[in-house]
């Protein structure tokens, strides 16, 4: 197999692997998504997670204004830019996020303890160092 069809083979799997252990999650994709990038990244602008997101400003701030509802997040005035709101993760969407992952990894590691053999198993651990490089050469682009 080329490198060109190697790597179309794993994003094939990895994007349906990823849908499918998004199944777990009791929110919407892009709630998640917006609590998921405030938890890596920090205070961001509704613009600015929808710039990262790769999606709409106007998806990302129906999102927001649902999050803001359930006080998951909460926004207060861009420190240098007023017209701006900073959005900030609260404890409550920290709890929230917590328990979504917790869910996703719940049931990919039910899967892999129900369809991987002990090898598969170790297989698969050694190759997440390579996943792991292949991303950070991948976002150094």
């Amino acid at each position: 197999m080329d490198d060109y069809q190697l790597a179309e083979d794993l994003r094939l799997a990895i994007g349906e692997l990823v849908r499918t252990v998004r199944t777990a999650d009791t929110m919407p994709p892009g709630e998640a998504a917006v609590l998921g990038y405030l938890d890596r990244d920090g205070p961001l602008t509704t613009a600015d997670v929808a710039q990262q997101r790769g999606v709409s400003h106007q998806s990302t701030a129906k999102a927001v204004k649902e999050l803001l509802a359930q006080d998951l997040v909460h926004a207060e005035a861009h420190p240098s830019d007023g017209r701006k709101l900073l959005l900030h993760l609260t404890p409550a969407g920290r709890d929230r996020l917590a328990e979504e992952r917790l869910r996703r990894a719940a049931s990919l590691g039910a899967a892999i303890s129900d369809a991987l053999s002990s090898d598969e198993r170790q297989t698969l651990e050694a190759a997440l160092p390579l996943l792991s490089r292949l991303t950070t050469h991948l976002k150094a682009k």
